[in-house]
């Protein structure tokens, strides 16, 4: 059984996280004009990937197409987005005052090619003539089209958001004064955060699995999830701050590649590592802390690349960066619960205090409502997983045959850590290890 669970555990490593960025867009109005300077990857549109369904571009249908596009001149690139454009604006929302607009594409530069496993961005420009008189207003697109970053220009107090895709803005006053509140900004930035650990946060989630998986008691657990959020949010501050630019700067200019590309890889390596101590270790090592302190400095600078991606509000900083951070908290801490839950029985009967019949039980119906998820894959369920239901299912469905197994042989010393603990540490660790040869493969391959 613990073949399978690190089957599906090696399936859910090809969802690589932070390959699909959002679009960023400075509004502006001037002289009757509201024009839109915006930063995007315009292949993944070209090539039509559904961005809400995947969060790495070689997962999707289009993985082909999008890699011929990545692999165009800027020049032919331009040409065929400004083929596609018309469709693009189609599924713009832009109202002045509840009147629709239409966008005109003012102009397209698209990047050089440069290394086709990275991705480009490009940038563009659009506009709509406003209606005489026009006070506010909306702005959004599609959800195919991913998040939206909205940054207005040119006044006082301006409208800053994170729009999820689908999602269309609040009504923006044009003359300014849509400035986020600091408690508005926090508040705001809070799901922000939780997104980027569930579910777009693979590479984290099996990290805390890992921390769980050592020995799910209180006390261990909180000292090693205590530790890793000190270190994160002691290097997310300082990465968001601006402290740590000086590592990029070092990376591209001495080794031609960027600082986040050394950082990822080592991120991978930490998932291995704490999964193959928790084979070996029954307890917390004396060196366990200060490691998982030094992979926690790790993760936050990961977590900042996040930030990176579209940035903070200027005026509202220190409340986003906060709210970011208390929503990765709330992720981790999601991810723990949840698994707790699901192990509680089996951990409850290996140490005699419950029922075996119920735990029996309880096992064979979630058993049933997984294969349930994996088979009927719910459309609705999906877009919030934002991957196939089957991704979490089928691990989890590994899970409860793992605990049904630590029930019934509830009577041999270490059931549940035998069968349970380490099968899934051995399947965490093996997903750690192929994802640190995935990633560091390129820096060595060209």
């Amino acid at each position: 059984m613990s073949s399978a669970v690190l089957i599906w555990f090696t399936a859910l490593s090809m969802a690589q996280a932070h390959e699909v960025l959002p679009a960023i867009t400075d509004m502006t109005a001037v002289d009757g004009q509201l024009v839109f300077d915006m930063q995007a990857n315009l292949e993944s549109f070209v090539a039509g990937i559904d961005l809400t369904s995947v969060e790495d571009t070689n997962d999707a249908p289009q993985a082909a197409s999008y890699d011929e596009l990545r692999a165009l001149e800027p020049a032919a690139l331009e040409a065929a987005f400004t083929e596609f454009w018309p469709q693009m604006a189609a599924g713009m929302t832009i109202r002045a005052d509840g009147v629709d607009l239409v966008p005109t594409l003012d102009a397209v530069n698209v990047g050089p090619v440069g290394n086709v496993e990275l991705v480009r961005s490009s940038d563009i420009r659009f506009s709509a003539s406003l209606p005489e008189g026009a006070q506010d207003v909306e702005i959004g697109w599609d959800s195919a089209f991913g998040v939206l970053v909205v940054r207005q220009m040119g006044v006082e107090a301006p409208y800053d958001a994170y729009l999820e895709a689908g999602s269309i803005s609040p009504p923006i006053s044009l003359s300014g004064g849509d400035q986020a509140t600091g408690w508005q900004t926090f508040v705001n930035y809070i799901p922000v955060g939780f997104d980027h650990i569930v579910p777009k946060g693979l590479d984290h989630i099996l990290f805390v699995l890992g921390l769980f998986f050592l020995a799910a008691r209180m006390r261990p657990l909180l000292l090693q999830v205590s530790l890793f959020t000190v270190a994160h949010t002691i290097t997310l501050a300082l990465a968001a701050l601006g402290y740590t630019k000086f590592l990029d700067d070092f990376f591209v200019e001495n080794l031609g590649i960027a600082f986040i590309n050394i950082v990822e890889p080592l991120i991978a390596l930490s998932i291995a590592y704490v999964a193959i101590e928790n084979i070996f270790m029954k307890g917390i090592s004396p060196w366990r802390p200060f490691v998982i302190f030094i992979f926690g400095l790790l993760h936050g600078l990961g977590f900042a690349s996040v930030l990176a991606e579209f940035g903070l509000p200027e005026a509202t900083f220190v409340p986003a960066l906060i709210g970011f951070n208390v929503g990765v908290e709330v992720g981790q801490l999601f991810v723990i619960a949840v698994m707790f839950l699901c192990v509680w029985q089996a951990l409850r009967i290996d140490r005699g205090e419950n029922e075996v019949n119920q735990g029996f039980a309880l096992y064979a119906v979630l058993l049933i409502v997984a294969a349930a998820l994996t088979f009927i894959n719910p459309a609705g369920l999906q877009t919030v997983l934002e991957n196939p239901v089957s991704l979490f299912a089928i691990p989890l469905g590994g899970v409860f045959v793992l605990c049904l197994l630590s029930i019934h042989f509830r009577d041999h010393l270490e059931a549940y850590r035998r069968l349970v603990a380490v099968p899934c540490s051995v399947a965490i660790a093996a997903v750690g290890l192929y994802w640190f040869y995935d990633r560091t493969a390129p820096l060595f391959l060209g």
